[in-house]
């Protein structure tokens, strides 16, 4: 990307997993900010162009689904890689995760090796 450092969002209830999360991408040079919601995120992603966003589904106020929704109507997102990180498991999550615009779906926990392998597969 020219040089200059990407960016990304992370996005999850549990400040101990944006922490989490963000050290990892961090690690691999990104310039990380946070949002425990997804409509704290959206207000974020209005005001600053992100290169990735990792998300969690289950949050209060606005979950995770309805952001990548929304995130996916503003032009400059509609091509932005968009990773949820969640607990849950089912085929039906999993369906509607990449129905709302979602580009992959992981099962926490993530780890270095994983997430190294999502950074290296996206542009």
């Amino acid at each position: 990307m020219n040089g200059k450092t990407k960016k990304a969002l992370v996005v999850d209830d549990s400040l101990t997993i944006r922490i989490y999360h963000s050290s990892l991408l961090k690690s691999f040079g990104y310039e990380v900010d946070t949002a425990e919601n997804g409509l704290e995120a959206l207000e974020m992603a209005m005001k600053r162009k992100y290169d990735l966003v990792l998300s969690d589904i289950n949050m209060p106020v606005m979950d995770g689904f309805e952001f990548v929704r929304k995130l996916r109507k503003l032009d400059e997102y509609k091509y932005i890689p968009v990773v949820f990180i969640t607990t849950l498991d089912s085929e039906e999550d999993k369906r509607r995760a990449l129905m709302s615009g979602g580009t992959l779906y992981i099962v926490k926990p993530i780890n270095l090796e994983v997430l190294e392998k999502i950074l290296k597969s996206i542009p």
